[in-house]
């Protein structure tokens, strides 16, 4: 979608503090453990711009940071700005070593990147239909780095790197990871926004 060209984007637009309060609370739906740092995310003083990018895509900005983008109005998804200072807010899933140059060039993540040795899905904790005990996060990342519950298609998510500290890219699933696991082959995340990219190096001031 962003691929490495510039992006020419609308002027930035104010947006109601109405719409403020919705997208804030899409943010929290769709990230839960985006909770504890909403007031650093969305400061309630501050006013959320919004620029519109090709493709029907809009970027909110806030504070001359971006924030999120979301297309035709749908799932939030985080920039890797914002990903990188709050990573363990988001759900994730690892790439080898040798999936990265694709993923950072554009290409459809496929999911023998995600299933090789190097890779990594979500273990969950909780299985399906099982209650979820009081004070039990069903949420969040193990000590090994798997995520806690299987994700699903359309999910957004953010993707590591075997052997980097930072996350490269987020995006769309087009397939659950339960499935990418019982199959093994076939596309995970299609036009991805990756470190480098035109949404990337896009200047939001």
């Amino acid at each position: 979608m962003f691929k490495k060209d510039s992006i020419t984007a609308s002027p930035k637009q104010k947006l109601k503090s109405s719409i403020q309060r919705s997208l804030r609370t899409s943010l929290l739906t769709t990230f839960p453990l985006l909770t504890p740092y909403i007031d650093e995310v969305l400061p309630k003083k501050s006013s959320l711009e919004q620029m519109k990018l090709p493709d029907r895509v809009s970027l909110y900005v806030i504070e001359g940071q971006p924030i999120f983008y979301n297309q035709d109005n749908g799932v939030p998804v985080p920039h890797l700005k914002l990903v990188h200072r709050f990573p363990q807010a988001f759900p994730t899933i690892r790439i080898d070593r040798g999936a990265i140059r694709f993923v950072l060039s554009g290409a459809t993540l496929m999911a023998p990147g995600l299933t090789s040795a190097g890779g990594r899905l979500p273990i969950p904790t909780v299985r399906e239909g099982e209650p979820v005990a009081e004070g039990v996060a069903n949420e969040g990342v193990d000590a090994e780095g798997h995520w806690s519950r299987e994700l699903e298609k359309g999910e957004p998510v953010v993707v590591m790197a075997e052997g980097k500290e930072e996350a490269c890219a987020v995006g769309l699933l087009v397939a659950g990871t339960k499935e990418v696991k019982e199959k093994g082959k076939g596309p995970v995340i299609e036009e991805a926004h990756f470190l480098g990219d035109g949404l990337w190096r896009l200047n939001v001031d």
